[in-house]
C-alpha cells in the first residue's frame, strides 16, 4: 500500500519509482488505483501516469469520479457506487496471482473515506495484511502529519514499511534538512528514500534510469540516506 500524509505529497511519483526499480530487476509489477477522483473519461489517471514513468507495468483503476473530492464524497455527488475496501482488496489479491509486486495507491491520506460507511485505505491494508509505504512532505509541518499517520497505522495494527520523501527540494531549507533526521524519529520507521522535486516531469527513460538512486536498498535501490 502506498499512502501519504495528505494530498500532493508525491504518492504517484513514488509509486512510479518503486515500480520502475522493481521492473528493472525483472519483477512483474501491477499498479492499482482503487478510486481516481478529479478526472473525466479518457484523461490519464495516477495509475497510468505511474506506468508511463515506470515502464511495462499492469495498470488497474476500479472507479473514476469527476470532482476532485474525497472518493466517498465524489461518488455520492456523481450518483455512482463507491469503491469499498473489500473491492480494493479483492482486486489486489487477483493481481497478485499474476504479478510479483502489487502497488495499491491511495487517494489523499490514509483515512480519507472510500465510502459512506467510513471505509478507508487503512481498512484495505488490514484486509490484505499489507505493509504501508508512507509518502511524506519534506518541509515545515510534515512532522506532525507524519506522526499522526504513523500513530493511526499503529493503532490499527498496520505495519509502516518506511517513509519516502515525495518531493525533495534541490535547495532544502533548515526545516527540510532537520526533517531528514526527525521524520524517522517521529514515525518510528526508517527513511527509505527521497524523490527529487520535479521528477515526474522527467522523460520516462530518464526517470527509469535515475529511480534506483532515489530509493534505498529495502525498495531495491541504492540510495544510502541523506547525502547518499
Amino acid at each position: 500500500m502506498v499512502s501519504g500524509t495528505g494530498t500532493e505529497v508525491g504518492k504517484t511519483v513514488v509509486t512510479a519509482a518503486v515500480a520502475a526499480v522493481a521492473a528493472a530487476a525483472g519483477r512483474s509489477v501491477a499498479v492499482l488505483k482503487p478510486a481516481q477522483t478529479g478526472l473525466g473519461p479518457g484523461e490519464p489517471g495516477d495509475a497510468a501516469t505511474a506506468a508511463r514513468l515506470a515502464g511495462p507495468v499492469t495498470v488497474c483503476e476500479l472507479a473514476r469520479f469527476p470532482e476532485p473530492l474525497a472518493p466517498a464524497t465524489a461518488a455520492r455527488r456523481a450518483g455512482l457506487p463507491p469503491v469499498r475496501p473489500a473491492d480494493a482488496a479483492k482486486a489486489a489479491q487477483e493481481l497478485a496471482h499474476d504479478h510479483d509486486l502489487v502497488l495499491v495507491e491511495g487517494a489523499g491520506g490514509l483515512l480519507v473515506r472510500f465510502d459512506d460507511m467510513g471505509g478507508t485505505l487503512a481498512d484495505t491494508a488490514a484486509l490484505l495484511g499489507a505493509p504501508v509505504l508512507l509518502v511524506v512532505a519534506a518541509g515545515l509541518g510534515t512532522l506532525n502529519a507524519t506522526a499522526l499517520t504513523a500513530e493511526a497505522l499503529a493503532h490499527r495494527g498496520l505495519r509502516c514499511h518506511g517513509l519516502v520523501i515525495g518531493s525533495s527540494p534541490a535547495a532544502p531549507d533548515l526545516a527540510a534538512r532537520c526533517n531528514l533526521t526527525d521524520l524517522p524519529a517521529v514515525a518510528g520507521a526508517p527513511l527509505l528514500g527521497a524523490v527529487p522535486a520535479g521528477a515526474g516531469a522527467l522523460a520516462p527513460a530518464a526517470f527509469r534510469d535515475r529511480a534506483a538512486g532515489w530509493l534505498g536498498p529495502v525498495l531495491g535501490g541504492r540510495w544510502t540516506g541523506p547525502g547518499g
